[in-house]
C-alpha cells in the first residue's frame, strides 16, 4: 500500500496522522508512507523523528482581521496556495499513492484536492466536534470524512460521506490504577487534581488555580499537580508570592511542564484543562472527570464545541473563559469534593464515550475505499 498523509500546524493534526501511519505499517509492513506538510512546521520534525518520509510544501493561513500587514500576508498565503497545487500534483504523480489522507492543517486542502482531480481515493479526518474550514471545504470533494464525534456531522453538508471513527492515539495509553499512579508520583491518599493549560494567554486559569490551591490547603487532604507552562511561570510565581502560599510539597506538585502526562492523568480524580481534541481523547480513554475551560482564541471557538460534547455526555463541566473568576473554580471543585458519587459518575461517562479502536476503524474504511486491492 502506498499512502500519502497531509498534516500540519498543530500536534492535534499531526499525531492522528502518525497514529494512522503506525496502524497501516503494523498491518502492512511493506507499505510505503510519505507525509507532506509545511517545511518549517512542527510536522517536519515529528514526522522525521517517527521515521517516515517527509516532503515540505510552503503554505500559510489567511488572516481574518483587516489591516495593511494582514493584506500583505493574505496575498502571500494566496500565492502559496496556488503554487502548492502544482507542487502537490507533481508530488502525487511521482509518488503514485493508492490513497491520500488529510488530518488537518493548511497543507491538507491543496494536496487532497489535487489528488481528487487525479482520480485518487481521498479521505480526511476531523478531530474536533466543530469541523474546521479545511474539513468543510474538503467534505464536498473527498470520498470519506472520518470524524471524532457524531456532533461533527451536524456541521457538514454530506453526512453520507461521514464515518465516526474517534481520534486515533499513536500509542496505547498505559492505564494504571489510581493508587499505583499516585504511588509512582509519591502522592499520599486523597482526592487528586491535575491542572494545566494556563500558559498561553490564560491569566484567568492561573489566577483561579492559585485561589484553588489556597482553598485546598485549608482542606488539607487534597493532592494537586499543576503545570503553569514556560510562558506562565513569572505570573504564577508572582501570584504565589502575593498569596503567601507555602504548599505542602508532598501534596502539591508544581511544574513548568508535565513530561509524564498519562501517569498524572491516571493518578487524578479530576482534570482541569483547556479543551483540545487530543487532550479530551486521552481523558476519555483513561476515564477521568474534567472541568473544561475552552481556549477562547481557538479557531472558530472549536474548543467550546469539544467541551460541549463532553458536557452533554455528563463527563465534564464546561466553563467559558469569560465566566471564570477566582471563586468559580473553587465552587465547582468544592461541589465535586463533596459529591464523590457524581465525580465517579463523570469519570465513568468519560470512559463510555471513548472509542478505543479509532485507528482500526480508519484502516477498515481505507481498505473498503481501495476495495481491498493493495499494491506493494
Amino acid at each position: 500500500m502506498r499512502v500519502l498523509l497531509a498534516a500540519g500546524g498543530t500536534a492535534g493534526h499531526i499525531n492522528p496522522a502518525l497514529a494512522i501511519a503506525d496502524k497501516i505499517k503494523s498491518v502492512f509492513p511493506e507499505s510505503r508512507i510519505m507525509f507532506v506538510g509545511t517545511p518549517e512546521g512542527m510536522e517536519a520534525r515529528l514526522v522525521r523523528k517517527a521515521g517516515y518520509e517527509f516532503c515540505g510544501i510552503k503554505m500559510a493561513g489567511l488572516q481574518r482581521k483587516l489591516s495593511l500587514r494582514n493584506i500583505v500576508r493574505n496575498a502571500k498565503a494566496a500565492y502559496y496556495y496556488v503554487t502548492a497545487q502544482s507542487q502537490a500534483k507533481k508530488l502525487i504523480k511521482g509518488f503514485k499513492p493508492d490513497i491520500v489522507i488529510g488530518t488537518g492543517g493548511y497543507v491538507s486542502a491543496p494536496v487532497l484536492l489535487s489528488a481528487a482531480k487525479l482520480g485518487i481515493k481521498t479521505a480526511t479526518h476531523e478531530s474536533n466536534s466543530l469541523p474546521g474550514v479545511t474539513t468543510k471545504l474538503l467534505s464536498k470533494t473527498v470520498d470519506k470524512v472520518f470524524v471524532a464525534t457524531e456532533d461533527a456531522i451536524k456541521h457538514l453538508h454530506h453526512p453520507e460521506r461521514c464515518v465516526v471513527t474517534g481520534n486515533p492515539l499513536r500509542n496505547n495509553i498505559p492505564i494504571e490504577e489510581r493508587e499505583a499512579a499516585r504511588k509512582r508520583l509519591g502522592l499520599p491518599e486523597g482526592m487528586t487534581i491535575l491542572s494545566f493549560g494556563g500558559s498561553l494567554g490564560a491569566n484567568k486559569i492561573t489566577e483561579a488555580v492559585v485561589e484553588l490551591l489556597k482553598w485546598e490547603q485549608k482542606k488539607g487532604d487534597i493532592n494537586h499537580i499543576h503545570a503553569y507552562g514556560g510562558n506562565g511561570k513569572d505570573m504564577f510565581d508572582g501570584l504565589m508570592r502575593e498569596s503567601g502560599l507555602e504548599p505542602d510539597p508532598k501534596r502539591v506538585h508544581l511544574r513548568e511542564y508535565i513530561d509524564n502526562m498519562y501517569t498524572c492523568m491516571c493518578a487524578a480524580d479530576l482534570v482541569i484543562s483547556r479543551a483540545g481534541a487530543m487532550t479530551l481523547t486521552e481523558l476519555m480513554a483513561i476515564g477521568r472527570a474534567s472541568i473544561l475551560i475552552p481556549f477562547p482564541q481557538a479557531a472558530e471557538n472549536h474548543q467550546y464545541y469539544n467541551a460541549l460534547t463532553m458536557q452533554n455526555g455528563h463527563a465534564a463541566i464546561l466553563v467559558e473563559d469569560k465566566n471564570l473568576d477566582k471563586s468559580k473554580l473553587i465552587e465547582l471543585v468544592s461541589g465535586l469534593y463533596n459529591d464523590r458519587d457524581r465525580l465517579e459518575m463523570m469519570s465513568e461517562n468519560a470512559r463510555k464515550m471513548a472509542i478505543t479502536n479509532a485507528a482500526d476503524r480508519i484502516l477498515s474504511e481505507i481498505l473498503t475505499l481501495l476495495d481491498n486491492k493493495i499494491s506493494g
